[in-house]
């Protein structure tokens, strides 16, 4: 599976990939496999996560990667990523996720993210994820890098995965990796 999903970062950089999780081992797992084999292939790697799993996702890359490596691995605090404006607000969410990439994108530089999209109860907005998850997609095609969107699946309405699942070309689950079907270009 990680192979497979690798292979397609390598035939095709523009990969927008959903990730629903059930079980935060197997997250955790996911999430280092992903800096690590991106790190390896010399990419650099934007972790957008939250300061608590940060802490144990750091701690498994010291194990897994040399301090020189940890050097490619660039930690953005999602809350403030999510919530820079004092809101969930895409317009906002892009261009603070523009003003990360643009050294990488001015320099030429290859990168790849993972962004834990979070949310503090289902009284947020969860219609404003659609938009932000078109701007995304947009994104990851213009500026041709990998990006897996973690969301916590035991959180997820119906209508939400009907819109992830709309606006993500890819999935990827605990053991398989596939093509969306529901999948529709923005």
């Amino acid at each position: 599976m990680q192979s497979k999903m690798n292979q397609l970062f390598v035939d095709q950089k523009s990969v927008h990939v959903l990730y629903a999780y059930s079980d935060m081992q197997k997250y955790m797992e996911q999430v280092l496999s992903y800096v690590q084999e991106g790190v390896l292939a010399g990419d650099y790697v934007i972790l957008i996560e939250n300061e608590p799993l940060y802490r144990m996702i750091y701690k498994g890359l010291n194990e897994r990667l040399t301090e020189e490596q940890m050097k490619f691995v660039h930690r953005v605090n999602s809350f403030d990523f999510y919530f820079s404006s004092g809101s969930y607000h895409p317009p906002a969410i892009e261009a603070y996720f523009n003003k990360v990439v643009q050294p990488y994108v001015e320099n030429n530089i290859s990168f790849r993210s993972w962004a834990h999209v979070e949310w503090a109860s289902m009284e947020e907005p969860l219609h404003l994820i659609e938009d932000f998850e078109k701007i995304v997609d947009g994104a990851v095609n213009q500026y041709s890098f990998p990006l897996i969107c973690a969301y916590d699946g035991e959180r997820m309405p119906d209508y939400l995965v009907k819109i992830l699942m709309e606006t993500h070309p890819y999935v990827l689950m605990e053991e398989d990796f596939i093509a969306s079907e529901q999948y529709q270009s923005s």
